[in-house]
């Protein structure tokens, strides 16, 4: 073999490699309010308004749902491996309440600890009942539907009987 041929061979292992190990790198990213730690300090209660407020942070990212009186401003950093789901590494929350005539009532500010965890049940939703299987579904009903004192049977049925 060749010196050209065989570090063509040992380019194009080295090639396979390295587009093989791209698809293990981490994948960062935000999803959200980008939050500024030094604009959030700036908001007081007492002292500002919604306007006030609407000019320093923006639009909130979504509002309370039965009183316009809550804003909340949310950012997410997200990580996420190859193909799979992202997971949330970092979470801010900050939440604004106003009074009843738009002044900044109070300030919060939480983190990750406010994410929730929900893990479903994958396959199959549990019911109550008799656990049968796909046969016994698919045939169960053979030789019951009809039959005289089966569940089957029609109420009103004239067969001849009493």
């Amino acid at each position: 073999m060749s010196v050209f041929g065989r570090r063509l061979r040992i380019g194009v292992a080295i090639l396979a490699i390295a587009v093989g190990a791209s698809g293990c790198t981490r994948i960062k990213g935000h999803q959200g309010y980008l939050i500024d730690t030094q604009l959030i300090a700036t908001v007081e209660p007492g002292v500002d308004n919604r306007d006030s407020v609407q000019r320093v942070l923006g639009r909130p990212s979504f509002v309370g749902q039965f009183a316009n009186r809550d804003w909340y401003y949310l950012g997410i950093e997200t990580r996420q491996l190859a193909f799979s789901r992202p997971s949330a590494t970092d979470q801010t929350l900050f939440h604004v309440h106003f009074d009843a005539n738009g002044n900044v009532a109070s300030v919060g500010r939480s983190g990750v600890e406010r994410i929730a965890r929900i893990d479903p049940i994958k396959d199959k939703t549990p019911t109550l009942g008799r656990e049968r299987g796909f046969f016994a579904e698919l045939f169960g009903n053979i030789g019951r539907v009809g039959a005289p004192g089966a569940q089957g049977q029609m109420p009103n049925d004239n067969t001849g009987g009493p």
